[in-house]
């Protein structure tokens, strides 16, 4: 008889915060080495390429600026989706929730440039929200009735939506104005959001995404509803059993979350290009780069503040490594696929114990 070592995963009862604190962290570590191994592999010095990063997301103003801009969609965005995926339901096409709430929010401000501002601007940002809410509704539906993978279902109306905007932008709001431009016309000062001094900072989403975090943080934690939510994603079969409304409680998360993602739309044409443009000028993954911030949050909504402004600091210092070290632009999507992997990884050991056992074998 021999003694062979196997391996046994345990689930954890609870889950103390140091050991999430310490998994991420030693997660994110581990996500930074193999990303200097990736510039290695390159020819650039790791070093060099880390500092270019910090010294051009938060070395300067404007670097720090930029940083809070490229933040504020995914600050939105990921408050959605903690909110969907605390419920278990992976809400993956916050992308076109985003195209579609600027899409509302576009053909408000062109059809009503008159309207006066106090009216105009909130006026857009419900409209966005309905109308992420109501794209994110189609693949709700289809998973809470029919069980449809909501994370196909999801992926798939991003191409809709983006296709939706080039039919827009190419064709009935290709504007007079833009010489030939896949572009609208240029919003009326209306229905522009202002800015903070001289940064491309529109304040008033920074300010809302913000509030939206510390609603999101008290629904989650101190309400029935976000009780509901919460034993949802943990057992759903339990929650069946409780009595507590599957149907309802998937119909709400992902209306919340298509909503939010809707409103970080508006907050792009009304506040940044003022104007609906092609879909990757509009947003160049924001939708996507938040499902990284989000479990980089660990779904926790006042966190994923400060998880977007780290992924919104990669963003910029990506293009500050692409302009000075020549690196392709698709570099900086290789680390966040880098990232996002090892944080989900890090899971298995947070809410897992790995235990050695001996086994006799004859």
């Amino acid at each position: 008889m021999n003694n062979w070592p196997h391996f046994r995963l345990e689930k954890r009862l609870t889950v103390p915060p140091w050991l999430e604190f310490l998994t991420l962290a030693v997660s994110l570590l581990l996500a930074l080495v193999a990303i200097a191994v990736l510039f290695r592999v390159l020819g650039v010095n790791p070093i060099v390429a880390y500092q270019r990063i910090f010294r051009g997301a938060f070395g300067s103003l404007y670097g720090l600026s930029e940083t809070i801009v490229k933040a504020i969609p995914l600050m939105m965005c990921g408050i959605g989706l903690s909110l969907a995926f605390r419920a278990r339901v992976y809400n993956i096409g916050a992308e076109g929730q985003l195209l579609v709430g600027a899409i509302c929010a576009t053909g408000l401000a062109l059809s009503r440039p008159d309207w006066p501002s106090w009216a105009l601007r909130p006026a857009m940002f419900l409209v966005g929200f309905i109308g992420g809410a109501l794209w994110a509704l189609i693949p709700a539906l289809l998973k809470a009735r029919f069980r449809v993978d909501e994370t196909l279902s999801s992926l798939m109306m991003v191409y809709i939506a983006s296709e939706l905007v080039n039919y827009l932008v190419y064709g009935p709001w290709k504007g007079a104005k833009e010489m030939g431009f896949p572009y609208t016309d240029k919003f009326s000062p209306s229905a522009q959001l202002p800015r903070l001094l001289n940064t491309r900072i529109h304040y008033p989403t920074l300010i809302l995404a913000l509030v939206l975090a510390v609603l999101a943080y008290v629904l989650i934690q101190r309400t029935k509803w976000g009780f509901e939510i919460r034993v949802t994603g943990e057992n759903p079969e339990a929650a069946r059993y409780a009595g507590m409304n599957y149907f309802k409680t998937v119909l709400l998360v992902m209306l919340l979350s298509g909503g939010m993602a809707g409103l970080a739309g508006v907050g792009e044409v009304a506040g940044i290009h003022y104007r609906l443009r092609y879909p990757q000028g509009i947003s160049p993954g924001y939708g996507f780069t938040a499902i990284i911030v989000t479990w980089l949050a660990r779904l926790n909504p006042l966190l994923v503040i400060i998880s977007a402004l780290l992924l919104g600091g990669l963003l910029v210092g990506g293009d500050a490594i692409q302009v000075a070290l020549g690196l392709p632009v698709a570099t900086i999507y290789i680390f966040n696929g880098v990232i996002l992997l090892f944080v989900l990884g890090s899971d298995l050991f947070t809410h897992y114990k790995i235990r050695l056992e001996w086994r006799r074998e004859r």
